[in-house]
């Protein structure tokens, strides 16, 4: 196995774990669990601990359905101090060191049209992943575990229906490593309409570890009453994971939709939280 490869095996056997946890609670053994997967107890210890940086027994209260309310009540973050120090711009975003601008509302009218995106396929830690880029930077990172690569791939192409798609990987490489913790700049143009990139600049002041809502979303672009289409604005969020879509709940403490399977969210919230108690990086850009 290869350490590229290995990066899905181990998304895919969390995944299961996941399964089992909701199945049996959290009261479930080592063992239990490892026997679950198909591993030896000492195997999954080993990989659980070098994959989220703690250990599975403490791993299982990340992965518990209860763990989005917990989040929201006790690592709520609001996006004043974000505002203040404007959103706009170019800069590190808390551990996530990147390069980023819009694309003028004109140009994002024009659908695309007269753009070429580079398009590959990449191992990452929550499984295979389609990624797109301009000249400029990544434009579009899909999650392909639930839907599968192609699927991943079409939901992306058609926000962008008129520019011309270009098979290659190797252009996107530094950019895909670097925002899964790699060395480099993870550079991104975010092709959306204006509220769409606004919801976006405020998913980006969102420490790794917390959460905010949809409602203190609405309220931090100016729209307090615009919670359903920030939700809107959130699930059409082309860039997942580099973008954290996934830090955003419902005021209820539900997890809400996620536009790329709902396990892959779970997955992201739990070893975000289980690293920052660990005081480790989040492993997103910028982490060294």
């Amino acid at each position: 196995m290869t350490a590229e490869t290995g990066q899905s095996y181990h998304y895919e056997v969390m995944r299961r774990a996941i399964a089992l946890i909701d199945a049996g609670g959290r009261d479930l053994s080592l063992g239990e669990i490892a026997a679950g997967v198909g591993m030896s107890p000492a195997h999954f210890q080993r990989l659980f601990s070098s994959w989220v940086g703690v250990s599975p027994k403490r791993y299982q209260q990340y992965l518990a359905l209860g763990h989005a309310k917990r989040l929201l009540a006790e690592r709520f973050t609001t996006l004043d101090a974000a505002q203040e120090a404007g959103l706009s711009g170019t800069g590190r975003l808390h551990d996530l060191f990147l390069r980023w601008e819009a694309m003028s509302p004109g140009a994002y009218a024009r659908r695309g049209e007269g753009l070429t995106i580079r398009e590959g396929v990449f191992d990452t830690p929550f499984g295979p992943a389609v990624a797109m880029g301009t000249q400029r930077g990544l434009c579009g990172l899909a999650f392909a575990a639930e839907c599968g690569a192609a699927a991943a791939r079409a939901d992306l192409a058609a926000r962008w229906p008129e520019a011309l798609f270009v098979e290659d990987r190797a252009a996107l490489a530094p950019w895909v490593e670097a925002a899964f913790g790699g060395r480099g700049e993870a550079a991104l143009h975010l092709i959306g309409g204006p509220f769409q990139i606004k919801v976006w600049e405020a998913l980006l002041a969102i420490p790794p570890g917390r959460v905010t809502s949809y409602s203190e979303i609405a309220r931090a672009v100016g729209h307090p009453r615009a919670a359903r289409a920030v939700g809107s604005a959130v699930a059409r969020n082309p860039v997942a994971y580099v973008i954290p879509c996934h830090r955003a709940l419902r005021a209820s403490g539900a997890l809400g939709g996620y536009h790329w399977g709902l396990p892959v969210k779970r997955a992201m919230l739990a070893r975000e939280s289980a690293r920052a108690d660990a005081g480790l990086g989040t492993g997103c850009a910028g982490s060294r």
